[in-house]
């Protein structure tokens, strides 16, 4: 049984779609946009994953989230004057993708207070998420940093086996450290000790999580609610 979360708010999608510019099929390894491009289209994920990050002042890359179906990204240049984007997203699985014109979207907002209130729910969730992440990143370290983007993977790709926990999402231990804002190397020697502990065991570049209590102890978890606790 998957454990998959549904977003907090569900954004008319259906009703966002009747304003697509344009429909195309994103490959994995390809940006949608690139933090300083000139921002003029927001984008819907009919299907497929796309990663959010941000590269930092000495060129390490740090992932902030991952869209998937009915998700929206690039929003954060909304109502914004001769905008850019502020993140990049990167393709992680190839997908649908529908974008839509910056002003189109602005104007339907105006006139449209349903989608409007149900808009400013989603970006209010989103902040928040983002918020409890900076905290976790900040206050817990290389080890709490990875334990928390663990937590927050059961939470969002968990399925529950036999034995454990599987995070059904293929990343590399690169991809892994870029939620972690850590180096490769930290996250293969963190995952290596958890391997040996019996904490986590690791098959075909994916990760199941088989004390899933030991990693909420270490870092002291608060038990947020896990539609917060999550990578989307």
């Amino acid at each position: 049984m998957t454990t998959t979360l549904k977003p907090t708010h569900s954004i008319e999608i259906k009703e966002l779609l009747k304003f697509a510019d344009r429909r195309f099929r994103s490959e994995r390894g390809r940006f949608l946009f690139q933090e300083g491009m000139v921002a003029d289209e927001l984008y819907v994920i009919i299907s497929g994953k796309i990663q959010i990050s941000k590269i930092t002042s000495d060129g390490r890359e740090l992932s902030l989230r991952i869209c998937g179906e009915n998700e929206i990204c690039g929003e954060l240049t909304l109502f914004t004057d001769q905008p850019k984007y502020l993140l990049s997203a990167k393709v992680l699985e190839e997908g649908e993708i529908a974008a839509i014109k910056k002003e189109v979207i602005e104007s339907e907002i105006f006139q449209n207070s349903k989608l409007a209130f149900e808009l400013m729910k989603w970006m209010s969730d989103h902040f928040r998420k983002t918020q409890t992440k900076f905290r976790d990143l900040v206050l817990n370290g290389k080890r709490g940093a990875l334990f928390s983007t663990l937590i927050r993977m059961t939470n969002s790709y968990g399925v529950k086996k036999g034995d454990g926990i599987l995070i059904d999402l293929p990343l590399t231990n690169q991809e892994l450290a870029n939620f972690c804002g850590t180096s490769r190397e930290s996250t293969n020697r963190i995952l290596s000790e958890l391997k040996r502990d019996n904490i986590i065991s690791i098959k075909r570049g994916k990760i199941t999580i088989l004390d899933l209590q030991y990693l909420k102890d270490e870092i002291g978890c608060e038990n947020c609610p896990a539609v917060y606790c999550n990578i989307e």
